[in-house]
């Protein structure tokens, strides 16, 4: 298998997966949470740390290193639990790797985000988590610029974005642009998908 650590980084700053999901029924069950306290820019935790999700889970002691998630255990929280479509999904990626945080991201018409780094989300970091996007609610007008470059995303695509690279976000749209994120342990599977993709 090529090392994709080794060869042209930007080349692997933006990977579209070949992943296809049913675009309906995860619009159906995002539908149903957006309903709940969505301002500007706003998150809906789907898988957290466990002490987020349960109350009677104590906060995990200090770690040495936050970057890949071991530092506590995760949970599904009930947003996801009763969402089915999005639990096939995350279902699917935790049957090849690790999952550990999921989130929907959600930037209302007309909000930007400014440009910023991930520092650990990235493959070529030894120790990280990647994060894969899946656009669920998308519109033309949405730019998202990872190293001052468009990277063109559609509805229900899957991308891998090194995101410990510069990126910024602008919805220059008149409808909002939610994204479901999945943080995941990089692993020879995933490795794999994402140079057979490039």
């Amino acid at each position: 298998m090529e090392n994709i650590t080794e060869t042209n980084s930007k080349k692997f700053d933006r990977v579209k997966l070949p992943f296809e999901f049913d675009m309906n029924a995860l619009q159906r069950d995002v539908g149903a949470l957006a309903q709940r306290n969505f301002i500007y820019y706003s998150v809906i935790p789907l898988r957290a740390p466990a002490h987020q999700v349960d109350a009677s889970i104590p906060f995990p002691p200090p770690a040495e290193d936050y970057a890949d998630g071991s530092w506590t255990d995760w949970l599904d929280t009930e947003e996801l639990t009763q969402s089915p479509a999005l639990l096939s999904v995350v279902d699917f990626f935790r049957e090849n790797t690790t999952v550990n945080l999921v989130r929907l991201l959600r930037l209302e018409s007309g909000a930007l985000v400014k440009e910023h780094t991930d520092p650990t989300l990235a493959l070529e970091e030894e120790k990280s988590m990647i994060r894969l996007t899946i656009p669920i609610f998308n519109n033309d007008q949405v730019e998202f610029i990872l190293n001052d470059e468009l990277v063109p995303m559609k509805q229900g695509e899957c991308w891998y974005l090194k995101l410990n690279d510069p990126h910024r976000v602008n919805n220059l749209g008149t409808e909002e642009r939610i994204n479901l994120t999945i943080d995941v342990i990089p692993n020879d599977w995933i490795r794999d998908v994402i140079s057979k993709s490039v």
